[in-house]
């Protein structure tokens, strides 16, 4: 009877390597939870920062974790897990393992809920001009629910108009019309309790008032920030749309919430 040769050494694939460490796995469990600072998760892990910056950065050398610079503190920088990247990474480390096991991820995740929940999840997406990133997430949040999600976006600062490029990038890439949308401050929430509250900006995520809510931290960019040339550009409404639609999809297993709405093609 045939067998495989003994001096064969089949190496594991990378997302196992990278994962199976203790540290890591922990690692890639708090960053699954949302964005977090260095000595966040020396904090959450009890481990020295040493040991935590190495560890991260074979995480990013291996694409499960990228980092970006804080806008509020240039000193510091956001790490997040890239869920998408992990998807393929087990499954590709299941068709290693059998044939049997091999399975394509979805492009993007649709987990059913078990049951209908009795208490409707109420999600607050705060930023600081509540003009681009918060009111994207609210609309794209309500759209792929179907508004069995109550949803709300606020401002620390808020500008007085949402950006253009904002309600034009929603109804091309999402058919969702936000023409007659207005900003608003968290302070006109303090009245109301959520039972998330997740802020896409690293400024208002140190000034957003906690609403008894479970917080979690998107770092993103300000797509209406001016870029090198000092302009504005729609790409990067483009951009911060599709990325935030990618975190709402992940979010959605988190509330318990199926999907009922599929994303519109451009």
């Amino acid at each position: 009877m045939a067998s495989h040769p003994r001096d064969v050494t089949v190496a594991p694939p990378e997302f196992l390597r990278l994962a199976a460490h203790p540290l890591r796995w922990r690692l890639l469990t708090e960053l699954a939870d949302g964005d977090h600072r260095v000595r966040e998760l020396v904090e959450r892990v009890g481990e020295p920062q040493n040991l935590v910056s190495y560890h991260l950065r074979l995480l990013r050398d291996g694409g499960l974790v990228t980092a970006r610079r804080s806008s509020f503190d240039g000193r510091d920088s956001y790490y997040r897990l890239d869920l998408e990247r992990c998807a393929h990474g087990l499954a590709a480390s299941g068709a290693a393992l059998h044939p049997a096991l091999r399975q394509e991820p979805p492009a993007l995740p649709r987990r059913p809920a078990a049951r209908t929940p009795s208490h409707r999840p109420a999600v607050l997406f705060v930023c600081t001009g509540n003009s681009a990133r918060s009111p994207i997430a609210e609309a794209l949040l309500r759209h792929h629910t179907a508004g069995r999600v109550t949803t709300a976006s606020a401002g620390t600062r808020p500008k007085p108009h949402l950006h253009p490029h904002a309600v034009r990038v929603l109804r091309e890439s999402f058919g969702i019309d936000l023409s007659g949308s207005r900003t608003r401050h968290v302070d006109d929430l303090a009245d109301r309790r959520f039972d998330h509250v997740i802020t896409l900006c690293d400024k208002a995520r140190e000034v957003c008032p906690e609403f008894g809510a479970w917080r979690v931290h998107w770092s993103m960019a300000d797509p209406g920030a001016p870029d090198g040339t000092g302009q504005v550009g729609y790409a990067a409404f483009e951009h911060a749309a599709a990325d935030i639609d990618i975190r709402i999809r992940y979010l959605m297993p988190v509330l318990n919430i199926p999907e009922t709405v599929t994303r519109s093609e451009p």
